[in-house]
């Protein structure tokens, strides 16, 4: 089993060394992640630069790119042997609900699912994140569970671990994203000189946050585990979309 872990905070990150070690023993592991911060990246792709791959001391590659980069990248050229798996994570931080929708995290997941991999995205709930060994050891049981029961090829699992001591997790329960209230106001300031600069404004609290949504079950000390695809298509509204269509002259 070789396993290809990347993320979004970056190579120097936490989570993504704790991650690691934890897979490592379980799995080949090769780590190809972005050589700075790129949270919030989505699924951006790098297209009209090309994109450095450096080494570093503790066996990581670093890629100046996004986490969709890393993935495919790793994936379509830069290794020489195709791994069987992707893991990003540990995420510092949640990506509950619609947060998969800019999440780098969830994004490198989907990547690799594109490619034809089994993916999981991993984010541990807290501000600052701190238990990331809890977070460690539950991806490890989901990863063992997933070599040995495969899952269908479409899925990608979305994981979400509350930020506690590991005997304080109360299970594992399989979960639908919640939504959030739409963002705060975007934050203007000024710079040196004047001029205006803006910050994109901190998400919503939980909206839709009842049981059986990873809001919920990560509320209540329990790890969410929600499977997530990439076809955005809503079937049940093509025939009624084609019926007013044909009413457009």
């Amino acid at each position: 089993m070789h396993i290809l872990i990347s993320n979004d905070d970056g190579y120097l990150a936490p989570g993504i060394r704790v991650l690691a070690e934890a897979l490592a023993s379980v799995a080949q592991i090769t780590v190809v992640a972005p050589d700075r911060n790129k949270s919030g990246a989505s699924n951006s792709l790098t297209l009209m630069r090309p994109l450095r791959v450096e080494m570093t001391p503790q066996g990581f590659y670093r890629v100046d790119g996004t986490p969709t980069d890393c993935v495919h990248l790793a994936i379509s050229g830069l290794l020489d042997e195709k791994p069987d798996m992707v893991v990003s994570g540990i995420n510092a931080g949640a990506n509950l609900g619609d947060d998969v929708l800019y999440s780098g995290t969830v994004a490198a997941a989907m990547e690799g699912r594109s490619l034809g991999l089994p993916a999981i995205a991993v984010s541990l709930v807290g501000r600052p994140a701190k238990h990331y060994e809890t977070a460690a050891e539950y991806t490890l049981k989901i990863v063992q569970n997933l070599i040995a029961q495969p899952l269908p090829e479409d899925s990608i699992l979305n994981v979400n671990v509350p930020d506690c001591p590991l005997a304080e997790i109360e299970g594992m329960t399989a979960t639908r994203l919640g939504f959030r209230h739409k963002a705060e106001p975007t934050v203007q300031q000024f710079d040196p000189y004047g001029t205006p600069i803006y910050w994109v404004g901190p998400p919503g609290d939980a909206q839709d946050a009842g049981p059986g949504t990873d809001f919920y079950v990560v509320e209540h000390n329990q790890v969410s585990v929600s499977p997530i695809q990439i076809d955005l298509t809503r079937h049940e509204s093509i025939n009624p979309l084609q019926n007013w269509l044909s009413a457009v002259k």
